[in-house]
């Protein structure tokens, strides 16, 4: 019996080798498979397929509907071990647009110990796409298709969203290029690409990028670095930070200043909890700065500018967004197009579950349609 690295070797062999012509022969069970893989929201639906109908292939006396060990019955099987051993790495290696980790830890998936039968409700979003993948597990279940033909299915899916993602990404990055040698866009029209960007949909983590991107590209004048970002959904306590974007001095690895972001309105509660994570830090941080996309409250204004005293000489300030990027793209007016890069820079290599690709190409999009006015 082949091991599951020669299965999914041979696997993505014959997916290259039909790649223009799917080699499911039902074309309702090919276009499942290619929704399943083409799902924007959720990319664990495509990473469950290949655990499970690898799984099936290299243990045929499996159920491919029991990925736990703990149904019993003799023909259950650990899908987050074949997800994890092998699926992982081979998603890695071939730049396949799958979720970062195991589609086991996913909210729908884990502290499970049932058959994935079509009655099942996952409860994961969105739900068509678990619906989909049911139905596919019934179909081999039922012997309406192998598991080696989902197997290899799958990754032809893949294989071509990964290029055509590809090719969007080099056209959109060919037509900035092409427009280099114009003028410079000036401050209030990078201003305006930034906040448009922060308009659309699942955008929580730009802030971060926003600010992050100003201490990067001035790094030189004020002698000052931004630490490494941590994980978008990391908690603060897990990384041991003060908060999302963390400011030291060019020489120095002591942060001073930290910056928490909010895409919701900042409130008391927030700012005490700041100085619970102030107060238990081994660091002595000079200032604690809220960004918010939403309102700015006078009384939480007034309540995070009396830190100060109470602190012995912490400065905490809720500020705007847009406002912040604004005043600095003006302070350093030279650079603006240098601050453009490099938040271009640092959102093309977030992971697609903080910054998802239509996100990544909206900003492109954006820039060039700015560019060419």
């Amino acid at each position: 019996m082949p091991s599951p690295t020669e299965i999914l070797a041979f696997a993505i062999e014959k997916a290259v080798s039909s790649k223009d012509k799917s080699i499911i022969e039902n074309p309702e069970i090919a276009e499942t498979i290619d929704l399943v893989c083409r799902n924007i929201q959720n990319k664990a639906g495509a990473r469950l397929l290949l655990a499970c109908s690898l799984a099936k292939v290299h243990n045929p006396k499996v159920d491919i509907r029991k990925p736990y060990t703990e149904i019993g019955h003799g023909d259950s099987y650990s899908g987050r071990t074949y997800d994890e051993q092998y699926v992982n790495q081979f998603v890695n290696k071939h730049k396949l647009l799958c979720n970062p980790t195991t589609a086991f830890l996913t909210p729908a998936l884990r502290n499970r110990n049932v058959v994935l039968t079509l009655d099942l409700n996952l409860v994961g979003r969105p739900p068509q796409l678990y619906q989909n993948v049911l139905r596919l597990f019934d179909d081999v279940f039922t012997g309406k298709i192998s598991a080696s033909g989902l197997l290899t299915e799958t990754i032809r899916c893949l294989l071509i969203v990964r290029d055509e993602t590809s090719q969007r990404m080099s056209t959109l990055l060919a037509g900035l290029k092409a427009s280099e040698g114009t003028i410079p866009l000036s401050t209030e029209s990078i201003v305006k690409l930034i906040e448009q960007h922060l308009a659309c949909p699942k955008s929580s983590r730009l802030p971060v990028l926003v600010v992050a991107a100003a201490y990067q590209a001035a790094s030189q004048y004020l002698k000052e670095r931004v630490l490494p970002l941590a994980s978008h959904n990391a908690a603060d306590e897990q990384t041991g930070a003060l908060g999302d974007v963390e400011i030291t001095f060019i020489n120095d690895d002591n942060v001073i200043t930290s910056y928490e972001m909010k895409t919701k309105r900042v409130t008391k509660d927030d700012i005490d909890r700041a100085l619970q994570k102030i107060a238990s830090s081994q660091c002595r941080i000079d200032n604690y700065i809220f960004i918010t996309t939403d309102v700015i409250a006078i009384e939480v204004q007034e309540y995070a500018k009396s830190v100060y005293e109470k602190t012995s000489g912490i400065e905490m300030v809720v500020l705007d967004c847009i406002s912040f990027l604004r005043h600095f793209l003006h302070l350093f007016h030279r650079i603006r197009i240098s601050y453009l890069n490099t938040y271009q820079d640092f959102l093309l290599i977030e992971p697609d579950s903080a910054a998802s690709q239509p996100l990544k190409e909206a900003f492109l999009a954006l820039r060039q349609a700015a560019e060419s006015n």
